[in-house]
Order: structure tokens, then sequence, then C-alpha cells
């Protein structure tokens, strides 16, 4: 019986990215426990540029989310979105645990092997990744910051297509190659689409990806197992993030001015 829910959150757009969502929903509720449940919810528009600005309103829907999650009794929120927009200000703003898949992964990876390699979708998230594992303290285990160029509607086709997936999976093997060369025997997709496309068990693929031993983490998987677990600890223990320095919850009047803001 269904004791937990989980809000999980995304930047992608039920009706464009339908390909990605149905095999990522799939994959969840394969993975969850029988007494956790979810939900995915989506962003429209999604996150249809890459830059900046764009992550900055990701940031601030998946902050009011947060607001909404709670309110609304799911025990926790999950982020499937490897930027981390918004992903402290939200750890804020309510009591329920908030994980972004950025920091989860990147973790996770660090108790699988020495060092890592991050493998984003375009060049543009370079900086952007570079900064997140600085920002994490990751310098040292992180051997670089690799991008397959493709955009988003070449995920799409891959998902759908045994071509697509075949044209996408050697320019993958490419920046592999390139990470394990650097020392790298860990190797972590940066975003949902790449790791539900290379990540875990691929079995079901034509294609193999061929790694020399260093896993591909699935970070959706990850994501929704440290979800769960942070339900159970805070049950378990009363253990939630520090109120003492970043996630210092704001007063009452902030959150209730940003919440009605338009």
């Amino acid at each position: 019986m269904t004791q937990y829910k989980i809000w999980m959150q995304g930047a992608t757009d039920r009706n464009a990215h339908m390909p990605y969502i149905r095999e990522l929903e799939a994959h969840v509720r394969r993975i969850l426990d029988p007494q956790f449940d979810f939900s995915f919810n989506t962003t429209t528009p999604p996150a249809t540029t890459t830059h900046a600005v764009t992550e900055f309103r990701m940031a601030r829907n998946f902050m009011k989310n947060a607001v909404h999650a709670q309110a609304q009794g799911y025990a926790a929120m999950a982020i499937s979105h490897f930027q981390d927009a918004g992903l402290a200000e939200a750890k804020s703003l309510v009591d329920i645990p908030v994980l972004g898949l950025g920091e989860t992964t990147m973790m996770h990876a660090c108790t699988l092997g020495r060092k890592f390699g991050l493998i984003t979708i375009n060049p543009i998230f370079i900086p952007w990744h570079e900064d997140q594992v600085i920002r994490y303290g990751l310098t040292t285990r992180c051997v670089g910051v690799r991008a397959v160029p493709c955009k988003v509607a070449d995920f799409m086709d891959a998902f759908s297509t045994d071509e697509g997936y075949a044209a996408l999976a050697a320019k993958f093997q490419k920046e592999v190659d390139v990470l394990l060369a650097a020392g790298a025997d860990v190797l972590v997709p940066a975003g949902g689409l790449p790791m539900m496309m290379f990540g875990g068990r691929q079995t079901h693929r034509k294609v193999q990806i061929q790694t020399d031993g260093a896993p591909i983490v699935n970070g959706i998987t990850v994501l929704l197992k440290a979800a769960e677990a942070a339900v159970r600890m805070t049950a378990l223990d009363d253990l939630a993030v520090s109120r003492r320095s970043n996630y210092v919850q704001p007063p009452e009047v902030a959150l209730k001015e940003f919440m009605e803001q338009g």
C-alpha cells in the first residue's frame, strides 16, 4: 500500500517530449518501492533554449512547485533537471526533502570510483556543469566535462527509432572514449535524456556503449532511490537539511511575496 508520494519535477513538456517522458515514467514505476508512488510534473514552456535566463525561469518554477508539493502532502521532491536550477533555494522553502539530479548523481558517482566524467547534451552547458562541480567541492574527483553536439529533437528520434539511437550512440561513444583516456572510471550523462538513453542496464539496445568496465550512471534511478532514503531517514531520525546557513527558511512575508508574484 502506498504510504509516500514523490513529486518529480522536470524541465520538459509532456507533448513535445513524450518519447522521453514515456520511457522515464515506465522506468520509475519499475524501480520504486511498493510504499512509494510518484507524479511527473512537466514545465510548459519547457527549457527550449540553452541560456542562463531559461535556467532562471526553471529555478523559479521549481521553487514554487516545491511549496505546492509540500502543501499537497508529497513526502519529497525530486528535480530531474541536471543543472539543479533553484535547488538550494527550494531546499530553504520547505520541510520535505528536495533532491536535485546533478548533485545527487555526482555525489553517488564518487561512491563508485575515484574519478568521474560528465557528458552533457550541448557544449553550452559545459561551463554550467563545471560550476556545479566546483560548488559541490568535487573538482579533484571530476576529470572533465564533455558534450555531445546534438539537439533535444535528436534524443526524441533516438527514443523512437533504432537509426536515431545508433547515430546518437556513436557521438556519445566518442566523448566516452575521451573521458576514459583522461582517467574517468565512472561516467555520468549530464541530464535525464542521456541518462535514460545510455545509463544503467541498456541490454535492449542494439548498439552498446563500450566503457572498459566503467559504469554509466542512470541518475534517474539514483535520484528516486535517494528520495526514498531521504523520506525514510526523516521518519527514522528526523534527519533534514541544516537551517544554519544556505538553507535558512525565509520570513513568512518573503515567501508570501514570492508565491504571489506573477
